[in-house]
């Protein structure tokens, strides 16, 4: 399921940036929906692979990114409260999936099991159907404003609203025409913008955020056999993992309210930088927790840091490309980060079976996350002192006199010129001074 669910955000993206966001969710929820119930009718694991693994994972794809893209498009000024209340959703099932999962197999079967989740997913259709595009009312409106020729700030308001909204009727008619003299590959630049492996922070970020998601999730995988592994029960392992999730839970919206603040979101990089170090400081020390005391505090302060970085995973990457490149970007990223994401419990695991110990994979992990948020911190400053610095230069171009200056001098010349040029231009110099007179409504008739 994770490999398309991947593959699938530059689909995503792609779709969103031409049909928007409610289709694209709805298409989703029914591929989910259909990928699970026909689960149901599964003879072989091959068949099963097909269903769950890569139909329900394409629509999850299909859901997942259009949903944080309206984010983006309705808020600005708590954005990242909003994006932390949405993110604090995966917790939620986190901590009451397994439970329902276990009573649904032990009441319907697993075929029965597999037609009820696929309902339950069907709902995906009805809260896309809740995604109200913000486009069309503004594109009524300008055409409005652009056919009386008045109101020209008003104008230019709706179209900095329109390139923030999902596509309309009047944009997709001129992307029509557009499209007619284009070959395949200027259609996919169209909609998803490879210009962005020219921005600064986007590759910062992305670089960042490949090297993390190396030890991100395997800590996670590994946790429960960690603890059976040095003798704790098999109910009391799992029960470590839902402390995680409600701890991940009050995390992610608590999370978006700090980074919210006057004094975090002009500097919200630092945050994320700082969130992926404690991950990385939690990983290596696990090992010293010997009992399940110990693995239970880390799990609060695992469940804490996790819920820091997933709060703010989407809000970093639209502070740094705006929400008009979002969408293309959250396409890339996603399959830049799938290959890491795949490798990193292997990886782990691999490091378990060569030693006998689990220390190994929680301190490579923590190694790989310090060092990812070490070096995004540096990055950004890096980022932020040249964004000052350009700043600076424009503004310092804006409000430079030398054209000023220059086009004065140009003048003053002019005129000294003519003055030393002697009596043949003298009826030239008469001519100028009538017309003068004229346009100041001083001359004699």
């Amino acid at each position: 399921m994770l490999i398309p669910y991947s593959l699938g955000g530059p689909i995503s993206s792609i779709l969103v940036n031409r049909y928007g966001s409610r289709p694209v969710v709805i298409f989703g929820g029914l591929l989910c929906g259909v990928g699970m119930v026909s689960a149901a009718f599964c003879t072989s694991i091959l068949q099963l692979y097909i269903c769950v693994g890569f139909i329900t994972g394409l629509g999850l794809a299909l859901n997942l990114q259009p949903s944080v893209i309206m984010i983006g498009k309705y808020f600005l000024k708590r954005r990242p409260i909003a994006n932390g209340l949405a993110m604090a959703g995966s917790p939620v099932m986190l901590c009451t999936l397994a439970p329902l999962n276990q009573f649904l197999f032990d009441n319907f079967g697993w075929r029965g099991s597999f037609l009820i989740l696929g309902a339950i997913l069907l709902n995906c259709c009805v809260a896309g159907a809740l995604f109200r595009p913000i486009g069309a009312a503004t594109a009524s409106v300008k055409i409005q404003t652009t056919e009386e020729g008045k109101g020209t700030l008003k104008e230019q308001d709706t179209k900095d609203a329109m390139e923030m909204s999902g596509p309309t009727n009047v944009a997709t008619e001129t992307k029509t025409e557009e499209e007619e003299g284009k070959d395949c590959c200027e259609k996919i630049n169209q909609y998803l913008d490879f210009s962005l492996f020219k921005h600064r922070g986007f590759l910062i970020y992305l670089i960042g955020n490949v090297l993390m998601f190396l030890g991100f999730f395997a800590p996670i995988v590994f946790l429960a056999p960690y603890a059976k592994h040095i003798g704790i029960d098999e109910y009391s392992a799992a029960f470590l993992l839902s402390i995680l999730a409600i701890v991940d839970m009050i995390a992610r919206p608590t999370t978006g309210i700090i980074a919210n603040s006057k004094w975090v979101r002009p500097r919200i990089q630092y945050f994320f930088s700082f969130a992926i170090t404690f991950n990385g400081t939690c990983h290596l020390l696990c090992p010293l927790a010997s009992g399940y005391k110990g693995l239970v505090v880390y799990s609060i302060f695992f469940g804490l840091a996790f819920g820091m970085v997933c709060a703010m995973l989407f809000e970093t990457l639209m502070d740094l490309v705006g929400a008009a490149r979002f969408t293309s970007a959250v396409g890339l990223v996603t399959i830049a980060e799938c290959c890491t994401i795949l490798l990193g419990p292997p990886i782990g695991g691999t490091l378990i079976d060569t030693f006998g110990d689990y220390k190994y994979m929680f301190i490579k992990c923590g190694v790989v996350m310090v060092l990812a948020g070490t070096f995004l911190f540096i990055m950004n400053y890096y980022n932020y002192r040249m964004l000052a610095k350009e700043e600076k230069e424009r503004k310092a171009k804006e409000e430079d006199p030398k054209s000023v200056r220059t086009e004065n001098e140009g003048r003053n010349n002019w005129n000294k010129e003519t003055t030393q040029d002697g009596p043949e231009l003298e009826p030239l110099r008469e001519e100028q001074e009538r017309l003068k007179k004229e346009v100041n409504g001083t001359n004699e008739v």
